[in-house]
């Protein structure tokens, strides 16, 4: 069959792409909660408000299919996550499409955020024959003692706009072959490409003859999200956003002994040295302050350029920020889209206010391209000369500013790096070998995310995922993140015919 030519205005490609996608029109025509494209500010959806209720049946429709789920072995639930990494490679063109559609990201991201679903499904469906417990050493003669991993439950999932359907993937590829159910409550701010992802999935589950309800996607607001917080059927939560929301989520969590897995606020930062190549330095602090406008947790929002290279750097980095493509994300050549929304805009305008009454001179960081809608927010990335890490500088605002300060001790620059309440991620530009690895020792950079001769942004999913202090603690995605997905256990097995206990304890009766 022959598709039909793609629509020109935003809202009928937007409709178009989740038609391909599976989506019902019913499901994004009418509702309490209305989705703008950031592009234009144009209304592309509306979708209806789930009620608290809501968010209960689904937990138990969700933990239903948890109770099969778990005594399905686990590379055959690797199976399913294999099929959903199919159905997403053969969608990406137009799931990429429609996260830049919603969130405004250049085409290359929208594509990238998709490739990191299907990354995290093959690193998935691996980790499905590679649940290791271990052998422990017994003290005690004709026993052995090892661990087990077993499925926890049903796992909650609350996404942020800024990666609306990655992040969700993250948790919910480990969660499904460790075999858990999911309930999902994406951003309000991002419920189309949401609705878009359950429809793909649905179709893999269908082919895998998997229980029905063992993903649940819920759209709604406060109440929603404090109802799948709050239910005792939910062991774990993955919830990803501002510290503010983390402060409200993790104790509800601890109060009921479920265990959290939290993503906030970052305020990452890169320390330029003497020996640093500083083509290098341009490129990656281009990207990770630029990209996404500055819109990802792990964006770069302070630089520290040292003395002996500052003057030779800064021109640079003002000329790089003069010169990037502002606009339309659809269009070739455009590196930065716009602002999610304009309280994000008057957020970033508050900021540089602060900066500039703190000492800082503001390069940039103005309205741009007003011509492509009025409530449509377009900035000049922001780079922000300080005399001093003041108190603006220290607080995290979710939009391209780059704060930019000179150094000269690398104890002090160190302190500075780490004198912030977040700590996921960071970087050292050097070529210096006693320097690039202090930074990553244990007196060295106090982040999740460490890196050198590259930024701070851009993770690749092999890795743990997540930082320290006000970003939370919590680790998605790589390494051995699986483990906090599943519950371990403990197991002795005595096979002689004595029963000596540990630490030489006697205890004999007749």
């Amino acid at each position: 069959m022959t598709a039909a030519p793609r629509p020109d205005s935003i809202a009928a490609e937007t409709a178009y792409i989740l038609a391909r996608l599976g989506v019902p029109a019913a499901a994004f025509a009418e509702g309490a909660i209305t989705v703008r494209s950031p592009i234009s500010g144009e209304v592309i959806g509306r979708v209806a408000e789930a009620p608290a209720a809501e968010m209960s049946a689904a937990v138990g429709r969700a933990h239903a299919a948890y109770l099969a789920w778990r005594k399905v072995p686990a590379p055959k639930r690797g199976e399913l996550v294999r099929l959903f990494g199919e159905e997403l490679r053969a969608h990406k063109t137009d799931l990429g499409r429609l996260v830049t559609l919603e969130v405004g990201k250049i085409v290359s991201e929208g594509l990238g955020e998709v490739q990191e679903m299907i990354d995290i499904c093959d690193f998935a469906v691996g980790l499905s024959r590679q649940l290791y417990g271990l052998t422990i050493a017994t003290e005690r003669p004709s026993h052995r003692m090892m661990e087990t991993w077993h499925p926890v439950g049903v796992v909650g999932i609350i996404s942020a706009f800024n990666f609306p359907v990655a992040v969700w993937s993250w948790n919910a590829a480990l969660a499904l072959v460790a075999g858990d159910a999911c309930v999902w409550k994406p951003s309000e701010k991002t419920p189309l490409t949401a609705l878009a992802t359950q429809a793909l999935f649905e179709a893999a589950a269908k082919k895998a003859g998997a229980p029905e309800g063992l993903s649940q996607l819920v759209i709604g607001g406060r109440a929603a999200g404090e109802a799948l917080v709050d239910d005792p059927r939910v062991p774990v939560v993955s919830a990803t956003g501002s510290t503010a929301m983390g402060r409200q989520v993790g104790p509800r969590v601890a109060a009921r002994f479920g265990r959290s897995i939290l993503e906030l606020g970052g305020n990452n930062a890169g320390i330029v040295c003497p020996s640093a190549d500083l083509d290098l330095v341009v490129r990656g602090v281009a990207f990770a302050a630029m990209g996404t406008a500055g819109q990802r947790c792990t964006t770069l929002r302070r630089l520290f350029v040292h003395d002996s290279v500052y003057d030779a750097l800064v021109p640079r980095l003002k000329k790089a920020y003069g010169s990037v493509k502002v606009g339309d994300p659809r269009e070739a050549g455009v590196l930065v889209g716009p602002l999610i929304d304009i309280r994000s805009f008057e957020a970033m305008q508050s900021a540089l206010d602060r900066a500039r009454a703190a000492g800082g001179t503001v390069h940039g960081g103005e309205r741009a391209r007003d011509d492509l809608g009025a409530d449509a927010r377009y900035v000049r990335p922001a780079l922000v000369e300080m005399p001093t890490q003041a108190e603006i500088v220290c607080h995290e605002t979710f939009a391209p500013i780059l704060y930019v300060m000179r150094w000269s001790s690398f104890e002090d620059v160190l302190a500075l790096h780490n004198g912030v309440p977040q700590g996921l991620s960071s970087s050292i530009f050097t070529r210096d070998l006693g320097e690039a690895e202090r930074f990553l020792s244990v007196e060295g950079s106090d982040c999740g995310i460490a890196n050198v001769n590259i930024g701070p942004s851009g993770a690749e999913i092999g890795g743990a995922f997540g930082g320290e202090k006000e970003t939370g603690g919590g680790r998605e995605s790589g390494s051995d993140a699986w483990k906090a997905y599943m519950r371990r256990a403990t197991n002795t097995i005595n096979y002689g015919r004595d029963l000596p206990l540990a630490q030489g304890v006697t205890f004999d009766v007749e």
